[in-house]
C-alpha cells in the first residue's frame, strides 16, 4: 500500500518502532510447564464434555487437558492434531470465548473457563518445537488429487489426503501457502512468522507438492483438472471484495480491508507502512476489528468501525469488540455508507443512521459525517475465478456431505462453501472430512 500525493494524511512512522513492535506482540502469550499445569488442573474432565461438542473439529478436549497435567504434552498434542492438524494456528486465532470455552462448565458455575485455547497451544507448539512430525504415509494408492486453495481447508484436505498414501498437487494462487493464516489474520494473533512454519511442517509428511501463482481461471482450468486427477477439492476462499457502492467510493484513500492486512502480514517493518490519521473501517466482522484495531497500533489518531445494523448483529465475537474498544477503536452501530468527500483523496465519511424492521434495513435520513482521510471496505467478500458447472447458491459453493459438488469428482470446503461459518477451525473440519470422503471414493 503506498502513499499518493493525493492523500498526504497517510503516512508511515506515525509510532516510534519500538512502541509499535510492543503493539503487535503476542495478544496471547504462551504459558509455561508451570502455568500449563495449573490451567489443566482446573478441568473437570467432563464425561460428556460441552466443549468437545462445540469445537467443529471435535477435539477430545478432556483427553488432551488430562495429558497435559500428566506431563505429556507431546501425547495432547497428538490428541489435538488427529482431529485438527492446524490445531497450532486454531489454537491462537479461534474465537474459543464462543466455542469450547463458552461451553466450559466452569464457565457456566464461575464465569472463568478453563482456557482451552491456551492450554492448545502450549500442547501444540511443545511438539511442533521438537521438528518432527507425528504422522507416516500409507503405502502408494496410485491416486492423485488436485487441491485448488492453499489455505485452511487445503491444507487440512491435503494432509490428511498424503496420510492416506494419495499424491497431492497443492495450487494457490498467492505467492506462497498459507491463505486466511498467512494473508488475513491481524498480526498480534500470528507472531514470529507462525503461519509460515506451520505450513513447513504439515507439508513435511509428504506426498504434497505446492504450485503457487495459480488459480481458477488464470492458468488452471477446472474441466482439465477433472480430466488430469483422481479428484479435485475447492478450498479457494472468498478472493473478491464486495463494492461500497457510494458516490466517492474510488478515491485516493478508499481501500480493501483484507489488502491492508496482507500488505501489513508480509510487511518487514511496520514503521514503514503508511496509515492514516483518520480511520474508517465499514464492516462488523472479524476483518473490520482486525484492520481497525491494527491501524490504532501503527498509530492512527481516531479509528471508527461503522456498522449498518446493531451491535448485536456484528459477526464480531464481543472479545474481539472488548478488544477493539481497549485500543481506542470507536464502534459505530446503525450506520450505513451514504458517501466518501474530498477532492481526490477521501477526507470525509458520510453515513446515515439506519433502524430495522424485521429483517429489512431502512435508512432513515439522518446523517453525519466524520473525519476520514483512509476508509477500509469490509463489508464482505465474494467467490473469483472460473466456477462453470457449479451450482452457486448465496455466492458461494453448493456442497452436499462431506463437502461434494454438482461435478462429479470435485469437492469443496472453507469459505468457499456453502454453510461454513468463515472460521479457520471450520475449514479444516470441511478440509478433513472431504479428504475422508475422497479417501473412500478413490480405494472403494
Amino acid at each position: 500500500m503506498t502513499n499518493s500525493p493525493l492523500t498526504p494524511g497517510i503516512v508511515p512512522g506515525r509510532l516510534p518502532a519500538d512502541e509499535i513492535a510492543r503493539g503487535f506482540s503476542d495478544l496471547h502469550p504462551p504459558m509455561d510447564q508451570h502455568e500449563a499445569q495449573v490451567a489443566a488442573d482446573r478441568c473437570y474432565f467432563c464425561h460428556d464434555a460441552p466443549c468437545m461438542t462445540a469445537c467443529p473439529t471435535s477435539i477430545d478436549i478432556p483427553l488432551f487437558i488430562r495429558q497435559i497435567s500428566t506431563g505429556t504434552p507431546e501425547a495432547a498434542a497428538k490428541t489435538i492434531f488427529d482431529q485438527n492438524i492446524l490445531g497450532g494456528m486454531c489454537a491462537r486465532v479461534c474465537p474459543t470465548e464462543t466455542l469450547c470455552e463458552e461451553a466450559c462448565v466452569r464457565m457456566t458455575a464461575e464465569g472463568d473457563p478453563v482456557e482451552i485455547g491456551r492450554l492448545q497451544r502450549h500442547a501444540t507448539d511443545t511438539l511442533m518445537a521438537k521438528n518432527t512430525h507425528p504422522y507416516a504415509r500409507a503405502a502408494a494408492t496410485g491416486k492423485t488429487v488436485a487441491v485448488v486453495g492453499a489455505g485452511p481447508a487445503g491444507l487440512a484436505c491435503a494432509h490428511r489426503l498424503a496420510m492416506k498414501g494419495h499424491d497431492v498437487v497443492m495450487f494457490d494462487a498467492r505467492p506462497k501457502p498459507g491463505g486466511l493464516n498467512e494473508f488475513g489474520i491481524a498480526a498480534y494473533k500470528s507472531t514470529n512468522d507462525f503461519a509460515q512454519k506451520e505450513v513447513d511442517w504439515l507439508l513435511s509428511i509428504g506426498g504434497i507438492k505446492v504450485e503457487t501463482g495459480r488459480a481458477l481461471g488464470s492458468g488452471l482450468d477446472l474441466n482439465q483438472l477433472q480430466q488430469d486427477y483422481d479428484a479435485v477439492f475447492l478450498g479457494i476462499g472468498l478472493a473478491g471484495v464486495n463494492a461500497l457502492g457510494v458516490p466517492g467510493a474510488d478515491l485516493d484513500g478508499v481501500a480493501d480491508a483484507v489488502d491492508f492486512i496482507s500488505d501489513l502480514r508480509q510487511s518487514d517493518d511496520l514503521s514503514k507502512l503508511p496509515v492514516g490519521r483518520n480511520v474508517v473501517v465499514i464492516g462488523g466482522g472479524m476483518t473490520a476489528v482486525d484492520a481497525a484495531v491494527q491501524s490504532r497500533l501503527l498509530g492512527a489518531d481516531s479509528v471508527t468501525i461503522a456498522y449498518r445494523r446493531g451491535a448485536d448483529r456484528m459477526g464480531a465475537s464481543q472479545f474481539e469488540r472488548d478488544l477493539a474498544a481497549s485500543k481506542g477503536v470507536r464502534i459505530l452501530t446503525n450506520l450505513q455508507p451514504v458517501a466518501v468527500h474530498g477532492d481526490g483523496a477521501a477526507t470525509e465519511m458520510e453515513l446515515e443512521y439506519t433502524t430495522e424492521e424485521g429483517s429489512r434495513l431502512i435508512g432513515t435520513g439522518e446523517t453525519v459525517r466524520i473525519p476520514a482521510d483512509q476508509v477500509f471496505r469490509a463489508i464482505g467478500q465474494a467467490l473469483e475465478g472460473e466456477l462453470a458447472g457449479l451450482e452457486i447458491r448465496k455466492g458461494k459453493i453448493a456442497v452436499g456431505e462431506n463437502g461434494r459438488t454438482t461435478l462429479p469428482g470435485v469437492w469443496a470446503g472453507g469459505d468457499c462453501a456453502l454453510g461454513g461459518e468463515d472460521l479457520t477451525v471450520t475449514a479444516v473440519a470441511q478440509g478433513r472430512d472431504a479428504a475422508e470422503d475422497i479417501h473412500t471414493h478413490l480405494t472403494n
